[in-house]
C-alpha cells in the first residue's frame, strides 16, 4: 500500500507550515513518522514542489522523486491530479499500487493507530474508500449565511430544535483518506461502498493557521 503526503511549500495561512518546528522538529515529521509505523504501507512517498520539504522528508525516512510541476503546486490545482501524478511516476518504473493511504501534512495528531485501525476498516468492508470524519459540536442546521450587510440567511430554514434533538452530523477531518487506485484515478473520492472512519476532536486538529498551530502545539504537550 502506497501512502502520499502532499505537502506543496506555498501557504497563504501559514508560510512554509509544512516544516514550521513544532515542539521541536518539523510539522511534516509528525505524518512521516507516523506513515513509517504502519506494516501495511509499503512506501511513504512525499509529492512537493519546495527543494527544503524534500530535502526533511528524505532524511526522516520517506521517498520524493522528482519535484511537483508548478501547475499542481497552485490554489487551484485540484489535489486527486496531484495523487495522480505520483501514481504516474510509479507507473513509470514499473511499481503500481492498487490501494492509497493520502495523510495530509497537517494533521499532527493522527497517529499510528488511527491510521492502522482505517486501513483495518477499508479491508474488513472491501470498500472503495474510508475517509476520516468528526463529530460536529453543534447541529449543522444551526449553520447560517451571514451577508455583507450582516444578517442572517437561511441554509437549511429557519426552525431550530435543541441540539439534543437534532441527529448528529459529522465533517471530514482531513487527517486520512483511502482509496482504492481505480476510485482515485476516476477523480472521485466517494461511492456507496465508503466508509467513515470516526476519529475523536481532541485528534483532528487541521493546522491551517497560526491558531491551529498553537492548538496542536498545546495539545501534543499535553498528550
Amino acid at each position: 500500500m502506497l501512502a502520499i503526503i502532499p505537502a506543496r511549500g506555498g501557504s497563504k495561512g501559514l508560510p512554509g507550515k509544512n516544516i514550521k518546528p513544532l515542539l521541536g522538529k518539523p510539522l511534516i515529521a509528525y505524518t512521516i513518522e507516523a506513515a513509517l509505523a504502519v506494516p501495511a504501507i509499503t512506501k511513504v512517498f512525499v509529492s512537493t514542489d519546495d527543494p527544503a520539504i524534500a530535502s526533511i522528508a528524505v532524511e526522516l525516512g520517506a521517498e520524493c522523486g522528482q519535484l511537483r510541476p508548478a501547475y499542481l503546486a497552485t490554489d487551484s490545482a485540484r489535489a486527486v491530479d496531484v495523487y495522480t501524478h505520483v501514481l504516474e511516476q510509479f507507473v513509470n518504473i514499473g511499481e503500481h499500487f492498487n490501494e492509497v493511504v493520502i495523510l495530509q501534512p497537517t494533521s499532527p495528531l493522527r497517529t499510528s493507530g488511527n491510521i492502522i485501525e482505517a486501513i483495518e476498516l477499508f479491508q474488513e468492508k472491501d470498500a472503495d474508500s474510508v475517509i476520516s470524519y468528526c463529530e460536529e459540536h453543534h447541529p449543522i442546521v444551526w449553520h447560517k449565511y451571514i451577508t455583507r450587510e450582516g444578517k442572517f440567511e437561511e441554509i437549511f430554514g429557519s426552525h431550530i430544535n435543541n441540539r439534543q434533538e437534532e441527529r448528529k452530523s459529522y465533517y471530514p477531518n482531513g487527517a486520512i483518506y483511502i482509496f482504492k487506485k481505480e476510485l482515485l484515478t476516476s477523480g472521485m473520492y466517494y461511492t456507496g461502498n465508503s466508509y467513515a472512519y470516526i476519529m475523536s476532536r481532541e485528534v483532528s486538529v487541521d493546522i491551517d493557521t497560526m491558531f491551529d498551530f498553537k492548538q496542536a502545539e498545546l495539545l501534543l504537550r499535553n498528550a
